[in-house]
């Protein structure tokens, strides 16, 4: 009977301690599933957090290229009177003109940048090889195009090649207009507006190509009225810190000379302009680049202007 009666006792006990074992095993497993849930939750959480702030950098970014237009309901009061720009210019003097309607003439100053772009008024076969320096030295640029450059071709083959591999290669393509006539000139809004818009969509009909908000003036010529009402149709004029006489094709200057003449006037934040018919420029880019970057200075594309 004793021995009846401790049986029965050890098998309770081991009983309850297999419920002890049992439960807390099954707590155990309860908490790791709670610690589980809440680690799923904050990683759902951080990654929420992660695609908001890139949606927010995403969105910064593009609200940076863009701008709110003045628009006037009266312009009598803006002056038509025609501004050359020099070569190696110093816009201080229409600083305020400039700041007003979206000129540039530097980018960031306070750091050793160069905003490197191009003239296309028409294609004379450089443009491919000024692609393939830049390509080889990993430098955006932008090239400003005219509606000629963009409709015409070289040698039978379609300059539309060439505005499909600049876009490709992430360059962008500036607005250069139509007749490459001085804007002071167009006083009539439409007729002023034509000569953008109409670049803008040639361009955009080329398939894998759409043309950037950059406006370069022929000549650089402008009269407050040319730059309020290239503003006004959302576009940026860009004009020039630097640039040499390159665009006559029948007389190009010395290669070595003119690249002397770029390093001596190179400064911090400047927009440089090249025209890319000029087999001058051609030859020495690939030297010239590789000089501007021993010297410390890197390269931004205009969608880096600061606003």
């Amino acid at each position: 009977m004793i021995k009846k009666n401790l049986a029965l006792c050890m098998a309770l006990v081991l009983f309850f301690s297999g419920c002890g074992a049992v439960n807390k095993n099954a707590s155990k497993n309860t908490e790791n599933k709670n610690e589980t849930t809440m680690n799923d939750k904050n990683n759902n959480s951080t990654n929420k957090n992660s695609e908001n702030k890139q949606k927010e950098i995403d969105k910064s970014e593009t609200e940076g290229k863009a701008f709110t237009p003045l628009v006037l309901s009266d312009t009598s009061s803006l002056s038509t009177k025609a501004i050359s720009w020099s070569w190696m210019y110093s816009p201080r003097d229409n600083a305020s003109l400039l700041s007003k309607y979206k000129g540039y003439a530097f980018g960031d100053t306070s750091k050793k940048v160069i905003y490197l772009t191009f003239d296309e008024g028409y294609e004379n076969g450089y443009t491919s090889s000024i692609l393939d320096t830049l390509k080889k030295n990993n430098v955006h640029a932008a090239f400003f195009v005219t509606k000629p450059f963009a409709t015409g071709s070289f040698k039978g083959v379609p300059n539309a090649s060439l505005l499909k591999r600049m876009k490709a290669e992430g360059h962008i393509i500036g607005n250069h207009s139509v007749h490459h006539k001085s804007m002071p000139t167009f006083k009539n809004e439409k007729a002023f507006d034509d000569e953008i818009t109409g670049v803008e969509s040639a361009v955009n009909s080329i398939p894998g190509c759409k043309m950037s908000k950059y406006f370069r003036p022929p000549e650089g010529t402008f009269s407050e009225l040319s730059l309020y009402y290239t503003q006004k149709i959302g576009y940026k004029s860009i004009f020039f810190a630097l640039a040499h006489q390159d665009y006559d094709v029948n007389k190009q200057p010395d290669p070595e000379k003119s690249k002397a003449l770029l390093l001596k006037n190179t400064r911090n934040g400047m927009i440089c302009l090249l025209h890319a018919m000029s087999k001058t420029n051609a030859g020495i880019l690939d030297s010239l680049i590789k000089e501007w970057k021993s010297k410390g200075y890197e390269f931004k594309t205009l969608d880096e202007l600061p606003n």
